[in-house]
């Protein structure tokens, strides 16, 4: 197989992994979601929409890579293991850690744009 050939089923098992991430991640869906809405905000005042898009874009990778590593536990350890649960455990908290950090992007970003256009003044 030549190089386009083996890029070619690389990017059909990325994109796999990111369909079954959509499929059974609730969580995934929600962050797809609020990844949309934080950059059609950001469209709309005009500001802040790179910080948004890589704010988004970690924490949306740090979900699949949980959903990863919890599939390869869940693998390697089916029976209820301490060390199963930190790894799960860990993986979710890096999850949580990006998205607490997304928000404040989005609030240092887009913050005073929206304050500006809500409440008037010369915030932004």
């Amino acid at each position: 197989m030549n190089a386009i050939g083996r890029f070619g089923v690389s990017l059909a098992a990325a994109r796999s992994g990111a369909r079954h991430a959509w499929v059974s991640q609730p969580h995934f869906r929600f962050e797809v979601a609020a990844a949309a809405a934080a950059t059609a905000l950001a469209l709309l005042l005009g500001t802040g929409l790179v910080a948004v898009l890589l704010a988004s874009a970690l924490v949306l990778v740090t979900e699949v890579v949980n959903t990863s590593v919890e599939a390869l536990v869940d693998l390697v350890a089916p029976e209820h293991r301490p060390l199963a649960g930190v790894a799960k455990d860990a993986a979710a908290g890096a999850v949580l850690i990006a998205a607490v950090f997304a928000v404040l992007v989005g609030l240092a970003a887009m913050g005073p744009a929206l304050w500006a256009r809500l409440f008037g003044g010369g915030a932004a």
